[in-house]
């Protein structure tokens, strides 16, 4: 009984199961439809909007691609356009070429009709100059060998004719110019004389300790010399004199930089052409602080006070510039001097006298050398440098050029005469040379492009510096020609003037 109720009661259980089963079994068929129903609207939903972003893709690369193939077209008709006008082009030019062969062909047969025809006419013209000269022949009696003959004959007779008045006038020029060449033969006879003068204004020597210093003053291939004679103006001659250099110009001022800058560089021991422009530089500097020292050391020896630094300066200028082979700082101190000693025996004032001495050869010492007497010049720059009156007019007087409106002025000229004319004081041939050697350099730095000229060598040399900017290489052949032809006509001098016309480029940088 318990069995059996058992197994109705499982029964029961199993098919209570199998009916909640079943029902469950509908229920979750029933959503998985619904589930598969909203897939399928969703999927269909996203397969129109894919197919919409799909269709507007494919518009946009449409447009692009249209517009790619209207730039394409517009592109390809542009060359096109271009091929055709080419092509015109060449058309035209075949044409033309067409024409012009044309022409030429034309011309071709009308230039061989022309030269035709002149072999014609030169045959012609030859055959009438045979009958010519034959008809000639039959006139003269004479034949064509015998003609010339007499011709030459006749022609040497005019020419013989023609020498001796070209001999006659050049013994008449020959007269007219005796008397300048005799005193030209003169002149350079004294001249030659004048030899040691030159050497002593003109050449400074300088002294080294051994000869091996010579090899590096010149420097490879001569860089260093050249480069030390550009920068000084002073021509260096190295020779087989042991243990010495010497430096030839005739401004002491050039020598004396040249002297003190071949000092430093040997002592210093680095010689390249840099540093030669660096020293040389320097020691021009140095020897303008040595022309000021030199002119303030003067006036205070003197007892000279209140003058312009300027008429100090050409005061210490004056110890570089010797006047006929006298110092002319020294001269101008003697004539200082004496002029004080003199005004005080007459009772004038013996301070004015001394200043009018010390200044009245200042002309002689200008930045600038116009055209003018020393004596005007001096007076002229004591007037702009508020010099008394008559200290001026001492200045100015004392070669006659103005007139004397003072007592200072004859004491002046006295006393000048004095320093300068006591036996030894002077050499007169030193003027000239020095006014020579000046002119000379005044000449050449007359020309457009020149920058700086150097008489060395005692005047038989000029060397003339020009821009390489302004002057090219051909341009220096002709200008020194034309230096050496207004050298030739406008000055007198002894034997040959050698004009070195120098042009040179540089490019200069420094690495920092």
């Amino acid at each position: 009984m318990i069995v059996i109720a058992l197994i109705c009661v499982v029964g029961g259980l199993v098919s209570g199961a199998a009916v909640t089963w079943v029902s469950t079994k509908f229920l979750f068929k029933t959503r998985f439809q619904g589930i598969i129903e909203e897939a399928n609207k969703e999927a269909e939903v996203i397969k129109k909007n894919k197919l919409l972003e799909v269709k507007e893709k494919f518009i946009v690369l449409k447009a692009d691609l249209e517009k790619q193939v209207a730039a394409r077209n517009a592109k390809i008709q542009s060359i096109e356009s271009k091929i055709k006008n080419r092509e015109m082009q060449i058309n035209q030019k075949v044409d033309d070429l067409d024409k012009k062969l044309a022409e030429a062909e034309n011309s071709k047969q009308s230039f061989e009709s022309q030269l035709t025809t002149l072999e014609k006419k030169q045959s012609e013209v030859e055959k009438m100059y045979f009958e010519q000269i034959q008809r000639l022949e039959t006139i003269s009696g004479l034949s064509a060998e015998e003609a010339k003959e007499k011709m030459v004959e006749s022609l040497k007779d005019e020419a013989k004719t023609a020498a001796g008045s070209y001999i006659n006038e050049i013994m008449d020029e020959a007269r007219l110019t005796a008397n300048k060449e005799a005193k030209r033969i003169v002149i350079q006879s004294i001249q030659r004389l004048a030899t040691e003068t030159a050497i002593e204004n003109a050449v400074t020597v300088f002294h080294i300790e051994s000869d091996e210093i010579k090899g590096r003053i010149i420097g490879r291939e001569g860089r260093n010399i050249r480069a030390l004679e550009a920068a000084t103006g002073i021509e260096i001659i190295v020779d087989d004199t042991p243990e010495a250099i010497v430096l030839s110009g005739f401004d002491p001022v050039r020598r004396e930089v040249a002297r003190l800058a071949l000092h430093q560089l040997v002592t210093d021991g680095r010689i390249h052409p840099a540093r030669i422009e660096e020293v040389v530089s320097k020691v021009r500097k140095q020897i303008e602080e040595e022309i000021i020292e030199t002119g303030k050391r003067t006036t205070i020896d003197l007892g000279i006070h209140g003058l312009h630094p300027e008429l100090i300066r050409m005061v210490g200028k004056m110890k570089y510039r010797s006047s006929y082979g006298q110092n002319l700082l020294q001269h101008s101190r003697e004539v200082a001097n004496l002029c004080a000693i003199m005004a005080a025996e007459l009772g004038l004032n013996p301070k004015k006298a001394k200043r009018a001495g010390l200044l009245h050869d200042i002309g002689k010492v200008p930045d600038e050398e116009p055209e003018l007497p020393h004596a005007l010049l001096g007076m002229k720059l004591a007037e702009r440098y508020k010099e008394k009156p008559d200290i001026c007019n001492a200045i100015g007087a004392h070669h006659d050029e103005v007139e004397m409106t003072s007592l200072l002025s004859p004491i002046v000229q006295v006393c000048d005469a004095i320093s300068g004319a006591r036996p030894g004081a002077r050499r007169e041939i030193v003027e000239a040379y020095m006014k020579r050697l000046n002119d000379l350099e005044q000449l050449a730095m007359s020309y457009p492009g020149v920058l700086k000229t150097y008489a060395i060598q005692a005047g038989r040399e000029l060397r003339v510096i020009v821009g390489a900017d302004k002057i090219d290489d051909q341009s220096t052949e002709t200008l020194s020609n034309e230096i050496a032809k207004r050298i030739q006509d406008e000055m007198t001098y002894p034997g040959q003037v050698k004009i070195t016309v120098i042009r040179e480029t540089r490019a200069v940088s420094f690495a920092k």
